[in-house]
């Protein structure tokens, strides 16, 4: 039953989403179509309750309480991977909101040493950006000028937009969230996709290490993670002990070494060293 529940639900909506791009465009489809997906979707949304208000009793009766009854039921209904991407893109949109009424300026906590690395991507990224906004723009004026119906066209300017709004959100989330150096911890980051927490206590090493051949911006193997940007890694950090990294779609792994970028390597490694000893 919970697999056909799930089906169900992955079905019913994107035809939904078509069915009201069609509405919104002014086309109106016949009405025992649209009543067939009505009750189509009606039905869907009784059997998701049903089986939601199944695992939340087996929940309760386990012993679980309310919240992380609740928690299970949507684990079992929705993958962890599509909530996760939903979380991570809702995080961006708000982030962008903060970058322009914080006009551009990280939240660095007392004491704590930054080290920035957006501005090695904004560029690029802005560009990006700029390329996106003139494809939506272009690809909208052919679809008029070939004479595709509204149906056709909304849809693909929704996702264009889209496009666009993703760039701007990368850039303004890894300009409010770069590297921490604290008395207490590193905090090794990239936008709202990764944010390892890395005790003070369990740093053997750091060291200034430049690397510019990384395939990946974020890369976790043998026990190594790599935060990279433009290609590029400049810190190196030894850990005496393992800790866990979650990965932007939720993955979790074990490293004990880390190397990520910052625009001032020499700072991170200065703050991350021991005080000298009077």
């Amino acid at each position: 039953m919970l697999r056909i529940a799930r089906a169900a639900l992955y079905a019913a909506v994107p035809a939904e989403c078509l069915l009201a791009v069609l509405l919104v465009s002014g086309i109106r489809p016949p009405a025992v179509l649209l009543a067939g997906a009505e009750t189509a979707a009606a039905l869907v949304f009784a059997l998701e309750a049903a089986v939601a208000g199944r695992l939340y009793l087996a929940g309760r009766r386990a012993g679980a309480g309310r919240r992380a009854a609740l928690s299970a039921t949507l684990d079992a209904l929705v993958p962890p991977v599509v909530r996760r991407l939903v979380v991570l893109e809702a995080r961006g949109v708000a982030a962008l909101v903060l970058f322009v009424a914080r006009r551009g300026r990280p939240r660095v906590p007392p004491g704590a040493v930054a080290g920035p690395y957006a501005g090695e991507q904004a560029a690029l990224q802005l560009v990006l950006a700029f390329a996106l906004a003139v494809e939506t723009v272009v690809v909208d004026l052919l679809l008029v000028s070939f004479g595709v119906p509204a149906a056709v066209r909304l849809p693909v300017l929704l996702i264009d937009a889209y496009g666009v709004l993703f760039a701007l959100a990368l850039v303004a989330s890894c300009a409010l969230r770069p590297h921490l150096v604290s008395r207490d911890e590193l905090r090794v980051r990239y936008g709202e996709y990764l944010d390892l927490r890395v005790p003070r206590e369990l740093i053997a090493s750091a060291a200034v290490a430049r690397s510019y051949d990384e395939k990946r911006v974020v890369a976790v193997e043998d026990g190594r993670l790599r935060v990279a940007v433009g290609s590029q890694t400049n810190v190196a950090v030894e850990l005496s002990a393992p800790v866990t990294v979650v990965r932007p779609l939720g993955g979790r792994a074990e490293v004990t070494s880390v190397r990520f970028f910052a625009a001032d390597p020499a700072a991170v490694v200065r703050a991350l060293r021991p005080a000298p000893v009077p």
